[in-house]
């Protein structure tokens, strides 16, 4: 990332493989890519008409946009894009007809380039050239979004579709409520906390969304090759997003050929290996419940159908106990609520029966989308999920038990 006052020229990558960047992104497992079209340096990634800082200038004859939207057709991946408001090169940044400026861009990109599956908003507002900050109409940006690309959900700390978890180190908190009170927000002036944890009863139905880069810096650097993350960490961090229930966004930078650099593909490919070691390994069981709804029995969070649940009694015991016929080596669980009807469980313990009798193995808090809980290898008969506390009637979609990474 530059300061905005760097040459385009230096844009110069001598072998830009778009293709390659999408074919790793999915031998990784990865679903979606969200570019990053414009950073605060305000260099655009296509040859907008709305600003003299882009490829074009650089001298580079072609389209990153469109080459990466290309590329993620060709490899069955969704297309997102990132666009700061913030740019520290454009002379009307600081103005009022630099929010038009930024609606022509939005503009461009969301109507050149097909589908667009999300559109990340950074809420960074530093100065211009001219030495004047901006005053963001993302109210205009979301309805510009919504007219364009009805179908892309919007991201920024203030949603209004997904959050910021209120980090950079691809964590959500131990508690994490997919709902916040959103018209308290306003990009750019969060409340961590909230971010981070969401808001039990909130007013709006805002997920969490963990960023964080696979190295160091948020660009490549050569010397920082050493510092691209190990596939324990990577999976300490899948477990804190996607375990904890929220999305994660991996930041993958392509180094100064135009390549994804041969040291994050072998990052990409252990993480891989290690995601489907973790969860690949499902142990059979019977599933049973202490106490049940006709029609929502227990055997429905077994069952493997996202769409069928378990549903226990108005008046509580709320277990679901998971029998393996004999005793077996599990590391822990995947738990799934039933979301369209709301997110309720707000507190949970797991006990395992082993050789010795009973213990509690692990203990928390909310479960949400997904909840995978780990709790180091033990040899048991039996896991016991319990709701300790709930909005309402518990309602689980899936568990399982798993014994891998």
């Amino acid at each position: 990332m530059g300061d905005g006052r760097e040459d385009p020229k230096i844009f110069a990558p001598k072998e830009l493989d778009t293709d390659q960047w999408c074919r790793v992104f999915r031998d990784a497992g990865m679903t979606g890519v969200i570019l990053t079209a414009k950073h605060h340096d305000g260099f655009c990634l296509w040859p907008s008409e709305f600003s003299t800082h882009t490829v074009r200038e650089a001298g580079f004859d072609g389209d990153v946009v469109a080459q990466v939207a290309k590329s993620c057709r060709k490899y069955g991946l969704k297309f997102g894009v990132y666009l700061s408001p913030w740019d520290r090169n454009h002379p009307q940044y600081g103005t009022e007809e630099y929010n038009d400026i930024f609606v022509a861009m939005l503009e461009e990109v969301l109507t050149s380039y097909g589908d667009v599956f999300e559109v990340w908003f950074d809420g960074a507002n530093g100065e211009g050239p001219n030495g004047k900050k901006q005053v963001y109409d993302f109210a205009r940006f979301n309805q510009t979004v919504r007219r364009l690309q009805p179908k892309a959900v919007i991201f920024s700390d203030a949603g209004p579709d997904i959050r910021w978890v209120g980090n950079e180190d691809g964590f959500s908190g131990e508690t994490n409520w997919g709902t916040i009170d959103r018209d308290r927000y306003v990009p750019g002036t969060p409340f961590y906390k909230e971010l981070t944890e969401g808001k039990m009863g909130g007013t709006h139905w805002v997920p969490a969304e963990c960023d964080v880069s696979i190295r160091k810096g948020w660009f490549w650097r050569g010397s920082e090759d050493g510092t691209v993350k190990s596939t324990e960490r990577l999976m300490e961090i899948w477990r804190g997003s996607v375990g904890r229930g929220s999305n994660l966004l991996l930041n993958v930078p392509p180094d100064d050929r135009g390549s994804i650099a041969d040291v994050d593909v072998k990052a990409l490919m252990d993480f891989r290996r290690a995601r489907e070691e973790f969860l690949g390994d499902s142990i059979e069981a019977v599933v049973r419940g202490f106490s049940q709804r006709f029609g929502h029995e227990s055997y429905r969070a077994g069952d493997g159908d996202a769409g069928t649940f378990w549903a226990g009694n108005p008046d509580g015991d709320w277990r679901l106990t998971l029998d393996f016929g004999g005793y077996e080596e599990v590391t822990g669980i995947d738990v799934r609520e039933y979301l369209p009807l709301g997110q309720r469980v707000t507190g949970w313990r797991v006990l395992v029966e082993g050789q010795d009798g009973w213990y509690e193995v692990a203990q928390g808090t909310t479960v949400g989308w997904r909840r995978v809980i780990g709790f180091g290898r033990v040899t048991v008969r039996k896991v016991v999920f319990e709701v300790t506390g709930a909005r309402s009637t518990p309602m689980i979609s899936e568990i399982r038990a798993f014994r891998g990474f």
